[in-house]
């Protein structure tokens, strides 16, 4: 059975949204612990639902963005 709940344009946007954040967790002026704590745990988190193609919170919400599972 296929869980997957985040579609493709979804999946490319939460990449390109990860390399954001890593690339902000470079810049930012701020204290390691926080840059790492916070950037870098929405980088990894939103790497692995694009490279997963499930997101928890969807699934939790009953959503999808997955054209073969939309809901109506």
């Amino acid at each position: 059975m296929n869980h997957r709940n985040v579609g493709t344009l979804d999946r490319a946007l939460r990449a390109i949204i990860a390399l954001a954040c890593v690339a902000t967790a470079v810049a930012v002026p701020l204290a390691l612990p926080l840059r790492v704590g916070v950037f870098g745990g929405m980088a990894l988190y939103l790497a692995i639902t694009a490279l997963a193609g499930t997101c928890l919170g969807y699934r939790l919400m009953g959503r999808s963005t997955c054209p073969t599972h939309a809901r109506s």
